[in-house]
């Protein structure tokens, strides 16, 4: 099972930290489904950005249940360290550093997973951070920068040599973006070199792939990311399969919609009235791809404004479904 310096989870599943995402709302949210362990959208260490508008809302939530854990983005250990412990002071329980986003614009400043090129600067920024908070501090990863150059192992192994408590690795390298399928073969081998924790990443979207991953990788936990989009309840169906080997039915129509009204309720009030209407327009747009008629419902919500017109149309259209069913 899972154990993260002091914090030991109840179960194997975890939270990938995805930007524009993993806010408090869609945590906890997660949480209450399944997952045991839940990361925080990654914020970035420059100290100019910490109180900016975007990162205002990707800070440790206290309402949060232990531990609550912060990922950080950059290139600079000095940076990154101090970053560190700010968020800390704030109250965040676990530091994780984000090596493994492909996206065009960090990679581009040497940040995410363009940071696994170089292995020295990684190691600084791994003693670095490590030295400077008294928490456990973590790296997500890929499995390296392209197929020739696959480097998760030396990833974790300097990770380990400098004090680090655990790796999620996302089985694709940089180059493949979110392209192909991933593998599992490097992860497994990471897992069997290395004594801290290790987290599989990756086309997890089932509960039969969940247990596939788990056994082939002997991994200490798996991490659920794009699979939980929409579909929150796939941490407590992957947990009943893990438990009971039968898959577990699905939610009824009426707990999706508890369960969307509760999700854009909560939207409308961490983001405020303007912004929370048009964040709220990506999640439904995930939602309705499993609800009757989702796609007509989608189209109409994004044509709405203000946040009670949202909801009302959502309640008018589970009204419908749910009393012609």
């Amino acid at each position: 099972m899972l154990k993260i310096g002091p914090y030991q989870f109840a179960n194997p599943l975890v939270l990938a930290p995805m930007a524009g995402v993993t806010d408090a709302v869609y945590r906890k949210l997660c949480r209450e489904q399944g997952a045991a362990y839940t990361l925080a959208e990654m914020v970035a260490s420059k100290k100019q950005l910490w109180e900016s508008k975007k990162s205002s809302t990707r800070h440790v939530d206290p309402q949060d249940p232990e531990p609550r854990a912060v990922q950080l983005i950059g290139t600079s250990p000095d940076e990154l360290a101090e970053a560190a412990v700010w968020q800390v002071s704030q109250g965040a329980q676990i530091i994780d550093l984000n090596m493994g986003c492909p996206a065009k614009k960090v990679c581009n400043v040497a940040a995410g997973s363009a940071l696994m090129a170089d292995p020295s600067r990684v190691a600084e920024i791994f003693q670095t951070v490590s030295k400077a908070v008294d928490v456990p501090v973590t790296v997500k990863t890929r499995t390296g920068t392209d197929a020739e150059n696959k480097n998760a192992l030396q990833i974790a192994l300097l990770a380990q040599e400098h004090g680090l408590q655990a790796i999620s690795i996302h089985g694709r390298t940089r180059e493949d973006k979110f392209n192909g399928c991933a593998e599992y073969d490097t992860i497994r081998n990471v897992k069997r070199s290395v004594q801290i924790p290790v987290i599989a990443n990756g086309d997890i979207c089932s509960p039969e792939q969940a247990a596939f991953v788990l056994k082939y990788t002997a991994c200490d936990a798996i991490m659920i990311g794009r699979a939980s989009q929409g579909n929150p309840w796939i941490f407590r169906e992957i947990n009943h399969y893990l438990k009971h080997r039968t898959k577990l039915a699905g939610p009824s129509l009426q707990e999706k919609r508890r369960i969307i009204l509760q999700h854009l309720r909560g939207l409308y009030e961490l983001y405020g009235d303007s912004h929370g209407v048009r964040i709220a327009r990506k999640h439904l747009g995930w939602y309705a791809q499993s609800i009757p008629d989702g796609t007509k419902l989608r189209k109409a919500f994004n044509q709405l404004t203000e946040h009670h017109r949202q909801l009302q149309l959502v309640e008018d259209y589970f009204n419908h479904n749910t009393t012609s069913n």
